[in-house]
């Protein structure tokens, strides 16, 4: 109630009535990159909800940001409407982030996404998105100084009760973080290839142990790979 709806043929998009965005022409062409990327199709159309008021959207999301996914639904603020109509931020990349969370969703589901390493969620939506130098996210040679200068949370604390520990004292600091996850799939990809990758990804989805099942991809412990990172930063 409230809302236009409008099917296209990847997607269903709802419109709090009096919201001004109608440009849907390439909506359909950045499923298909999200599906290329990740080598998953979905399983049915997602949902992207545009709103008109910041409250309408608080009471529906509970979330502050420009945008957020729950599960396989995508919310877009107001503001995110209209820094994207000033030219501010990309709508089509943050759509890219967001859809590439709804993929991963679509394909684990309640219980296994929850499980699912945050910090691989986060890096492979901001690598595939290509999101790194874009509005609050560090490009990576930025990002390189940083962890250079001792900036680095361990990617396996993200979101738990350790991060507390390490006391990143940066203005920006969950823009760094995401693409310090970027970062470290963009040298996996690189150290060993997009296909292994894949396998990497579609593997955690059957086992949530990110070490095992890292070690059955790639052959050495997830943390001596996080060793391999860290010097590879420090030697650019």
């Amino acid at each position: 109630i409230g809302f236009s709806k409008y099917e296209l043929p990847e997607a269903t998009v709802y419109i709090q009535n009096g919201a001004k965005y109608e440009d849907f022409t390439g909506l359909d062409s950045l499923i298909r990159q999200v599906e290329k990327f990740h080598e998953w199709k979905f399983l049915h159309n997602p949902e992207i909800f545009l709103f008109l008021d910041n409250e309408s959207y608080w009471h529906r999301s509970f979330a502050k940001g420009l945008f957020v996914t729950y599960y396989d639904r995508i919310f877009v603020t107001p503001t995110a409407i209209s820094e994207a109509s000033e030219g501010k931020i990309s709508m089509d990349i943050f759509l890219l982030h967001e859809l590439s969370h709804s993929l991963i969703f679509q394909h684990l589901g309640f219980t296994k996404f929850n499980k699912f390493p945050k910090w691989l969620i986060e890096g492979i939506a901001v690598y595939s998105a290509n999101q790194m130098g874009t509005s609050i996210y560090p490009g990576k040679q930025e990002t390189y100084k940083l962890i250079k200068q001792g900036y680095f949370l361990p990617p396996e604390i993200f979101r738990t009760n350790e991060e507390k520990k390490f006391n990143l004292s940066l203005d920006n600091k969950i823009g760094f973080l995401y693409s310090e996850f970027a970062c470290i799939v963009d040298y996996m990809i690189d150290s060993y290839g997009k296909e292994k990758f894949i396998v990497y990804l579609k593997q955690l989805c059957d086992n949530p142990d990110n070490n095992e099942v890292f070690r059955n991809v790639y052959g050495l412990g997830f943390e001596t790979f996080i060793y391999n990172f860290r010097n590879h930063v420090d030697s650019e």
